[in-house]
């Protein structure tokens, strides 16, 4: 006779050993385990910096550099939170588990929590910067804001801190420099990458998912504004701290963003109506894309004047209705932009930079200020 209850024993066991061990789901492409479905510790070593340079758009870049950094030097990335005023986890903002179909990664938080205290206690704790051989620079991991805030945030306390003279373009010698049995986790005071971000890292994007969160706000902004109707987005940069960073970009070859329309030679010049472009310019080539695409409805995402009724009033004939949200929180004016029929952004900017990735992946147009006209 069967016996049913050694059956549901054996059952119960093999899913507590499931839940334990994970399932092919949790599999990175190289088979490794995506952390932190798993959280046991990976021998292969940990790398940990500060996404400390810039805002949003900046962070972004050293971002995917870093990543990519990562799985070069083979370390489990523990994911930064991306700094505000405040740390920001990774995982608010961006889906985890899409960062790992590339690398193994944890997110800092579930690091420290359940791995730090054992495997990196504090008294074994050593952060590292980059100096440049024979420089007498101190290593200071904290040394002002955001480092400061940012570490503190994670709850991370430096025993020591060294600088190092290795680049980051140095694979092999990076390895050999931090071999993952005498350091384990390597923490930096910067992300080991360059801005603005090489060539053959911007297909990292499609990596970097929205999360639920963000997704489901956006859909439902989306489906307020335009009611299943396509929609052009645009960006425009025309703040008092924007039009001062242009005054003399005009014939320079590389600046900020530049490389996203520009290309990463610096064969082509940057032109003032590129960095700052005019009301005429703006006019001009939102009507050459109004007319190819024939949309009508226009979204735009700013960080001072969304010149919504300047548009509407020159946009008479075409009865043109411009949309402006000014979120709370400007990833979700990258969301919507990145999901626009058509977008126009701005050449020099990272945050239209990571707009124009993310289209770039997709399959979706994208044209630039005084560039595209």
């Amino acid at each position: 006779m069967v016996c049913f209850l050694c059956i549901s024993v054996i059952l119960v066991q093999l899913l507590a050993l499931l839940t334990v061990v994970g399932s092919t789901d949790d599999l990175s492409p190289d088979g490794s385990r995506v952390a932190p479905h798993d959280l046991e510790w990976d021998e292969r070593g940990y790398i940990l910096f500060c996404l400390c340079m810039g805002r949003f758009g900046n962070q972004a870049e050293h971002f995917l550099g870093g990543l990519a950094f990562a799985k070069a030097v083979d370390r489990t990335l523990i994911l930064p939170p991306w700094r505000t005023y405040k740390n920001v986890p990774f995982n608010e903002w961006f889906d985890v588990t899409s960062v790992g179909e590339y690398h193994r990664v944890i997110t800092a938080e579930d690091f420290m929590e359940k791995l730090a205290p054992k495997y990196w206690p504090q008294g074994n704790r050593t952060g590292y910067c980059f100096g440049y051989q024979g420089s007498s620079v101190p290593c200071k991991m904290k040394e002002g804001n955001p480092f400061g805030p940012f570490w503190d945030g994670l709850g991370v306390y430096f025993d020591r801190s060294v600088s190092y003279h290795v680049m980051y373009t140095d694979h092999v010698g990076w390895r050999k420099r931090f071999p993952a049995d005498e350091e384990p986790v390597v923490a930096l005071k910067g992300a080991p990458a360059p801005y603005p971000m090489a060539e053959d890292t911007v297909p990292l994007q499609k990596y970097l998912r929205w999360s639920s969160t963000i997704e489901d706000e956006v859909q439902s902004h989306i489906a307020k504004m335009f009611e299943q109707e396509r929609f052009i987005g645009i960006h425009l940069r025309n703040g008092v701290d924007w039009k001062n960073a242009c005054k003399n970009v005009e014939g320079e070859s590389k600046f900020m963003a530049s490389p996203q329309c520009l290309g990463y030679e610096g064969k082509n010049k940057i032109s003032a109506e590129m960095c700052f472009p005019s009301d005429a310019e703006i006019f001009m080539l939102l009507e050459k894309v109004v007319k190819i695409s024939g949309i009508h409805q226009i979204y735009v995402a700013t960080d001072k004047n969304p010149l919504t009724k300047e548009i509407e009033k020159h946009f008479t004939k075409l009865q043109v209705k411009v949309h402006h949200l000014d979120p709370w929180l400007p990833q979700i004016d990258l969301a919507i932009l990145g999901k626009s029929d058509y977008f126009i952004g701005n050449c020099i900017s990272s945050f239209t930079a990571f707009v124009a990735r993310e289209r770039l992946i997709s399959g979706k147009p994208t044209f630039y200020w005084g560039y595209s006209s």
